[in-house]
């Protein structure tokens, strides 16, 4: 014979599980109406709710954990700091957790934090490994993901709308002459990576842009890959006059390649990355960025957590996002320019 959970309780009556955790724990913050639905339900289904495990969960631990995709890409320093800074002004200390682009990485932390017993969870997942991030709905660990999802895990999230952003890329470009774009995707493996592909070719396509396979390559979201795609992009026998990096680290990681190679930025070869960060702005020439808010992200991460970690079933939020053009892809292309990949420099390989 199977166990009663709550899970069957709150399905018989129509509520949510926080509902009928808070009408069977006596809690008066329920409508008279979910309480009589609620006690029905658990008395059809014969359901002992575990006096053990709901002593447990009482105990309210005042922490919160945080999972980010890489402490060392800006985009997710900031969103850190964000959360942060929002979830202690909440009364919530954050426990930090990096994993490094890796899912084995982020099950270790998620792992730790539900051992920890925290109030609840924000995280950037890697990957569709739904693992120990099952676990945590299982659990009814409270969760929200930010930036990322996985598809069939239903938790609220906070994400970006990349469409916008990314079709006015294109528009752009596109207008001042460029006819192939070169793109150094993110990770397929990765929501935000698939979503900005599939924006993009949607771009290029309703723009009458080359759709060249050669144009993209693919990246991890990490600097050496931005590096590997420009060096890539640039040996083609007719090589992209623009470049468009999926995250703010591959486009570190080209800048440092048409450095090298003595390109010049919105004049030799135009560069647009997606993310902002405080010194793009700052460069000489400053980079053109699709840019989304990521002081918004966090601070509706952290009410969303809150809202959850109070029984609430809040709905998931998507931000908008927009270009901002700046010098690096401001000036239209030279009809008389050469195939970047003749410099002599264009030979050599990044390293890593």
């Amino acid at each position: 014979m199977n166990t009663v959970t709550i899970k069957d309780v709150a399905a018989r009556a129509g509520v949510s599980a926080a509902t009928a955790s808070r009408v069977l724990s006596g809690n008066a913050a329920t409508s008279e109406e979910s309480r009589r639905a609620v006690e029905q339900a658990a008395k059809d289904l014969d359901f002992r709710p575990n006096l053990q495990a709901r002593a447990l969960r009482s105990t309210r631990s005042d922490t919160i954990g945080l999972l980010v995709s890489d402490v060392r890409n800006p985009f997710f320093a900031d969103l850190a700091h964000t959360i942060e800074q929002a979830a202690l002004a909440e009364g919530y200390v954050t426990l930090l957790g990096n994993a490094n682009e890796r899912a084995d990485q982020q099950n270790r932390y998620l792992d730790t934090l539900i051992a920890r017993r925290v109030d609840g969870v924000i995280v950037a997942p890697q990957g569709n490994d739904t693992g120990t991030v099952q676990q945590l709905v299982d659990r009814e660990v409270p969760t929200v993901f930010v930036d990322r999802v996985i598809p069939g895990i239903d938790v609220p999230s906070v994400t970006t709308d990349s469409s916008t952003g990314i079709r006015q890329t294109v528009e752009h470009l596109a207008a001042l002459g460029h006819t192939r774009i070169g793109y150094i995707a993110g990770p397929q493996s990765v929501s935000t990576g698939r979503e900005r592909f599939t924006a993009y070719q949607d771009a290029v396509a309703a723009a009458g842009l080359s759709d060249d396979p050669d144009l993209i390559v693919f990246g991890d979201f990490q600097a050496a890959s931005g590096s590997a795609g420009v060096t890539t992009l640039l040996q083609l026998a007719d090589p992209p006059t623009a470049i468009f990096a999926a995250d703010s680290l591959m486009a570190v990681g080209a800048i440092a390649i048409l450095n090298r190679l003595g390109l010049r930025l919105g004049q030799d070869i135009a560069l647009v990355a997606f993310d902002d960060i405080e010194w793009f702005s700052l460069l000489e020439p400053a980079l053109s960025v699709v840019a989304h808010s990521v002081e918004d992200m966090g601070r509706v991460a952290v009410g969303l957590l809150r809202d959850v970690i109070d029984g609430g079933s809040p709905e998931s939020v998507r931000l908008p996002s927009e270009l901002i053009v700046r010098a690096s892809s401001a000036t239209p292309i030279r009809p008389a320019r050469q195939a970047a990949s003749s410099h002599p420099a264009a030979q050599q390989h990044p390293e890593n």
